[in-house]
Order: C-alpha cells, then sequence, then structure tokens
C-alpha cells in the first residue's frame, strides 16, 4: 500500500516540471546521413528523433530547391547538405544548410554523358562525406575529392583514361566507400581494374582487383568474426575483399541470364549472413559466410528481387520491393533465415525503404511518403501523404529529424522531428 502510494506520488512529480527538466537534459537522439544508405550503409536511421504520426496533408515542408537532372541522392554532415546534378554540359556539387536551404557554395566540372536510353544525364552516384572530404563519382566516371567548407576541388582521377572505365548502359554509378584511408569504388576497369582503392589524402592507387564488369550496385562493409571486410556486387557477382590490399577472400556467382541486365542493389550484411538481390530472373539469395567460402542457405526469383532499390532489414526480416521497376513492383517482408513471405502490399509501384526508429519510411516513384511499423504481421500505415509530383527514384535522407527527398527537378526537405 505505501509502494502505491510512493509510486503514484513519483509519477506525479515526473509528469510536472521535472519532466521538462529531465528532457532538457537528455536530448532526442539526432543522426547525420553522410553517404549512400545512412552511415551504416544499410538504410538505417539510428536517431530517435523522427515523428512517424503526421497530420494527414503531411509533415512540413520546410524547404525546396531546384536541382537539375540525376539520380545521386542527398547527403548531410554537420548541417551541410550536398546534393550532385547537372546543368547543361556540367556537373554541379552544390552545399546548402541543410536546416534553411541556403546555398553555401558552389562547384562544377565540365561533362559530355549522354545516355543511350534517354532516361537521365545527370550524376547517378551519391557523394560520401568523410571529416571535412568530400567525394563524387561522375557519369564519366571522374572520382574527385572536395573541400567540405569551400568547395574546393582537392584532386580528380579520371578512371575512364586511367583504368579503361566502360560506359555501361546507364554510365558510371557506384556510390563511393570511404574505409579508413581509402576511397573504393566499383568501376569495372581493365586489367585487373574491376574495383579500385585510391587513397583518400591524395587519389593515389592503393590497390586494383578483379576482372569484372561493374554493376550499378554499391560496396558495403562489415566487421565478421573480428574482421572487416567490404562486399562488392559487380555485373557477375558477389566479392568479398579485405579492405587494407585488395585480397579477394572469395567470389561467389550471381548474375542474371540474359545480357540487358544490371545489378544494383547493395548487399546487406546482418551477423554472418549476407542478402543478396538482383533482378532479371536471377532473384535474391542469403549466403552463410564462412572463411571458406559462403553457404548458401536459399534462393528464389519470386520472394524479393530487388530492381534497383536496397532492402532493409529488423530482427531477423527482411522489407523491400519485389520486382522490376516497370512491370509494377510489390513492397514485401520475408523471413531472413528461410526465404519464406511474411505479407506483400500492392499497388505502390516502385520505391525505396528506410528504417527509423522500428518503421518503415517508404518513398514511391509516384511522390507519396508512407510510414508503417516494421512487422511481420502486416503492412499497417500510420501515416501516408502525397508530398512530391511523380518521378523519385533517388534514395531519400534522414538527417537530424528531417527527410530530404530528390524529386525528377526538385529537392525538398521535410519535418520529421518530435515535438516537445
Amino acid at each position: 500500500m505505501r509502494f502505491s502510494v510512493a509510486l503514484t506520488i513519483f509519477r506525479h512529480w515526473l509528469s510536472g516540471p521535472v519532466a521538462i527538466l529531465l528532457f532538457s537534459y537528455f536530448p532526442l537522439h539526432a543522426e547525420d546521413w553522410p553517404q549512400f544508405l545512412g552511415p551504416t550503409r544499410d538504410g538505417h536511421y539510428h536517431g530517435n528523433d523522427l515523428s512517424v504520426a503526421w497530420p494527414k496533408e503531411g509533415p512540413k515542408q520546410v524547404w525546396k530547391k531546384s536541382v537539375g537532372p540525376g539520380w545521386s541522392a542527398p547527403v548531410v554532415s554537420n548541417d551541410k547538405l550536398v546534393i550532385f546534378h547537372r546543368q547543361g554540359n556540367k556537373e554541379v556539387l552544390e552545399c546548402l544548410n541543410a536546416v534553411s536551404g541556403k546555398g553555401l557554395w558552389t562547384a562544377t566540372s565540365p561533362t559530355a554523358y549522354q545516355d543511350d536510353f534517354g532516361f537521365d544525364e545527370g550524376p547517378r552516384a551519391t557523394p560520401a562525406i568523410e571529416g571535412n572530404r568530400i567525394f563524387t563519382l561522375g557519369a564519366e566516371g571522374a572520382l574527385r575529392a572536395w573541400d567540405l567548407n569551400s568547395g574546393k576541388e582537392l584532386w580528380i582521377v579520371d578512371t575512364q583514361k586511367q583504368f579503361g572505365t566502360p560506359k555501361g548502359f546507364f554510365g558510371v554509378a557506384c556510390s563511393p566507400l570511404v574505409e579508413s584511408n581509402a576511397v573504393l569504388v566499383n568501376i569495372g576497369g581493365k586489367n585487373g581494374a574491376g574495383i579500385i582503392a585510391l587513397e583518400k589524402s591524395s587519389g593515389k592507387l592503393l590497390w586494383k582487383a578483379t576482372d569484372a564488369e561493374a554493376s550499378y550496385s554499391s560496396p558495403a562493409p562489415a566487421t565478421i568474426n573480428n574482421k572487416r571486410y567490404i562486399f562488392f556486387f559487380n555485373r557477375e557477382g558477389l566479392v568479398a575483399l579485405n579492405p587494407a590490399d585488395g585480397k579477394v577472400y572469395f567470389q561467389f556467382p550471381w548474375r542474371p541470364g540474359i545480357s540487358a541486365s544490371v545489378n544494383a542493389a547493395t548487399p546487406l550484411i546482418i551477423g554472418d549472413l549476407i542478402f543478396l538481390s538482383t533482378s532479371y530472373g536471377r532473384g535474391a539469395t542469403v549466403l552463410r559466410f564462412k572463411d571458406s567460402g559462403p553457404e548458401q542457405l536459399w534462393a528464389e526469383d519470386d520472394v524479393l528481387s530487388n530492381h534497383y532499390a536496397t532492402s532493409v532489414h529488423k530482427d531477423g526480416f527482411l522489407y523491400g520491393f519485389d520486382g522490376r521497376q516497370e512491370s509494377g513492383p510489390r513492397l514485401r517482408c520475408v523471413e531472413l533465415n528461410t526465404g519464406k513471405v511474411r505479407w506483400t502490399q500492392e499497388s505502390l509501384g516502385a520505391g525505396t525503404v528506410s528504417l527509423a526508429d522500428g518503421h518503415l519510411v517508404v518513398v514511391t516513384e509516384r511522390g507519396q511518403v508512407i510510414a508503417a511499423p516494421a512487422t511481420p504481421d502486416a503492412f499497417k500505415p500510420i501515416s501516408r501523404a502525397q508530398l512530391m509530383p511523380f518521378g523519385v527514384r533517388a534514395y531519400p535522407a534522414l538527417a537530424n529529424g528531417y527527410l530530404y527527398v530528390r524529386a525528377k527537378t526538385e529537392l525538398f526537405c521535410f519535418d520529421l522531428r518530435k515535438q516537445p
């Protein structure tokens, strides 16, 4: 009885000014989004400062900005947002204040890229911010380092000239990965330069590996059994490398059977399991990592075949889009260990999926943003709103409570922060 009375008094005490005081001393955790697929390269936003319960009209739009062609995604670090796009015969790197949208600087570089299919002629790869440097890879294969504070170009490596990087179907599209003192990219170069590592301070070649053609997938780092690995999904399949010297530990073939195909989704590494997915009749597989080579747990083409958007993982379940963009894909939840489909949501079209505070944040190609709990029971949206026009293909960024989405000709900033 005495305990119940004391507990009631304590709860009343916490509900008043003391709660406000405690809230001010223990603020909600926020996080930057400095590279493709976020800080851990897996589509996860680890801050707990987002609200997924929006009004009917959607979250507040803070600002928007006109941008040129390109599928490169926005990235955010230290209150600076960087966007890579094209204007005329120049690739344009712009730095904005992430909260106000105010321009801080603009840097340009020449380009003559022409898309063979007439889709888009802007840069495809998403920049990576590391410290005070930005690393970009243009559609023609020019890898550059820039100063984040001023926009000054620090070095350039023309991978087409130096390594024979081919154009491919849709230009060069690997988003750079910074690992220790190296910048790693999949370029499909000649003479063993399928994958290269350049010194981040100078652009000097550190190592090169494999003879395989490039894909449109970006690399993922992982630590397994206290050892560091980088996983590339090139056109032929999965490659596991030592980031220090480029030593290839193993390669796992996983290429669609038709020539006019690309691998685009980034590998997901969950503990000692690797989820690998593509489209064009090949599909998805889960591998168990072993020093002697991977062990295949399951492989199916009609479960979770990612065309271009990487899936996310939570608590033993995968969430992502199954099926080709032009054929009406469906959003799905799939058991990681077995490949069993737990639920399917039709009629959303293509899109991307991010994970934030236990919720899926789905951005569709049609310009809808949807928030739903990441649960294998069912797809039950909490909020949804039509926020952009049709044509959203780039990945969004979630940073410090804000959602940044690049549509075809505009970049949007929405406030998703929890209100006190």
